[in-house]
């Protein structure tokens, strides 16, 4: 009896834990499963808070190149694609070659590697094939070995008809990049009275405070918008000066402003005095419209990378003559991709042709280069504002919005003809 009792004070404890021991449950319950699929982990979860996908790929005109402020490329659509299904934008990192590529992913510097590798460069740097992929080629985008949450989102992301849907994103921007929306005005409204827009008072405004003369901005005025206060182009540049909304921001003015014909040119104004103030260097007046004028349409960056293309072939950097063949080189791989360019491809002959038909513009106006410079700085940025009305809506005080632009509706543009018969009919 004794000895019973001694075995069943033994077991008691163990009956105990036994009894307290947690089940373990080895049926899935699918809501649990399901949880903890759709678990973004670590990189999506990153990647959401940033509220970018940072990639990294190599410039080219199937890769990506930045068009006046808008990204254009396959490879590029193909990211923003994937970026949209996350509700996030998209960063770009440029690289001169797929190992700085690879070099770039494992550092953390870039999310994706949106440019088409081998299999046997993935294998070797040990990286994880994930999204866009060519099967005929063995070529495919690539992400950390480690980063499984984000390859599954690119894997689940990219199927049928995906790159198809790309391709003709890009065949439309492509096609219609150069289109803006504008009705084009007759480019004088009277050559006898040196009248040449109704825009002039703001252009000498405009001339005072960046030292051009005033005609060489209406020269490029015409040149964006056929004085058309209302136009709008494919990239979404918009009103007299085509201002991007992003540029118009950087320098104070707000989306809803930007049809406004005074507010639209006293900001573009900025914009050409900033520039001027990183080409101060070039001591010709000329010389440096035309470096001002290439920035304003294809951007700072190509323009210094076409100096620096310039200088190491032994040419001249700040010599218009010389940089601008340099410019619509860059559209060739042999230039795009040479080690001291870091902004890689664009449509440079766009860019030059710009150039030349305002300037050539400007002389038909009857421009003087010795008027460039003369009152450079005499209108302060405060006074700009002030005359252009900034802080009341307008020189009047009135909005003028997109489609309600007092100077598009509801006033007429003469033909000389049309001007001559209303000062005759003024002088009956």
């Amino acid at each position: 009896m004794r000895k019973i009792i001694l075995l069943l004070t033994a077991a008691l404890p163990l009956l105990w834990s036994c009894q307290n021991k947690p089940t373990q449950n080895h049926e899935i319950n699918g809501a649990f499963a399901k949880a903890k699929k759709a678990d973004t982990g670590d990189n999506l979860s990153r990647i959401a808070e940033s509220g970018e996908l940072i990639i990294g790929t190599i410039s080219g005109p199937d890769t990506y190149f930045d068009y006046q402020g808008r990204g254009l490329g396959l490879q590029y659509a193909l990211a923003e694609d994937f970026a949209d299904t996350q509700g996030v934008g998209v960063r770009v990192e440029l690289a001169k070659d797929s190992t700085e590529l690879a070099q770039m992913l494992k550092k953390g510097d870039i999310d994706v590697i949106a440019y088409q590798l081998s299999d046997h460069f993935c294998e070797k740097e040990g990286l994880q094939a994930a999204g866009s992929h060519n099967e005929k080629k063995h070529t495919t985008w690539a992400v950390r070995n480690n980063a499984d949450d984000l390859a599954e989102a690119l894997n689940d992301w990219y199927g049928d008809g995906v790159e198809i849907k790309a391709e003709q994103t890009e065949r439309t921007w492509i096609k219609n990049r150069t289109i803006v929306h504008r009705k084009v005005r007759a480019p004088f409204i009277s050559r006898e009275k040196g009248i040449i827009s109704t825009y002039d008072e703001f252009f000498k405004m405009a001339a005072r405070y960046t030292g051009w003369d005033w005609k060489l901005i209406a020269a490029q005025c015409y040149q964006e918008s056929g004085f058309d206060p209302n136009a709008t182009s494919w990239a979404g540049a918009a009103g007299l000066m085509q201002l991007m909304p992003s540029t118009a921001a950087q320098f104070g003015l707000s989306k809803d402003r930007l049809f406004s014909p005074t507010d639209n040119i006293a900001t573009a104004s900025k914009v050409i005095r900033h520039l001027q103030s990183q080409f101060s260097n070039i001591a010709d007046a000329e010389e440096r419209v035309k470096f001002v004028l290439a920035s304003y349409n294809g951007g700072i960056g190509h323009i210094r990378d076409a100096q620096a293309l310039a200088r190491k072939h032994g040419y001249d950097a700040n010599k218009w003559e010389y940089v601008g063949q340099f410019v619509r080189n860059l559209s060739n791989a042999q230039y795009y991709r040479d080690p001291v360019v870091k902004y890689g491809y664009m449509i440079g002959s766009e860019t030059y042709g710009y150039v030349q038909s305002i300037m050539e513009r400007w002389r038909a106006y009857g421009g003087n280069v010795h008027n460039i410079g003369a009152g450079a700085g005499s209108l302060s940025d405060e006074a700009l504002s002030v005359r252009n009305g900034a802080t009341g809506g307008g020189r009047d005080g009135r909005d003028n919005p997109h489609k309600k632009n007092r100077f598009s509706k509801q006033q007429k543009i003469l033909s000389p003809d049309e001007l001559r018969n209303a000062e005759y009919k003024s002088e009956e």
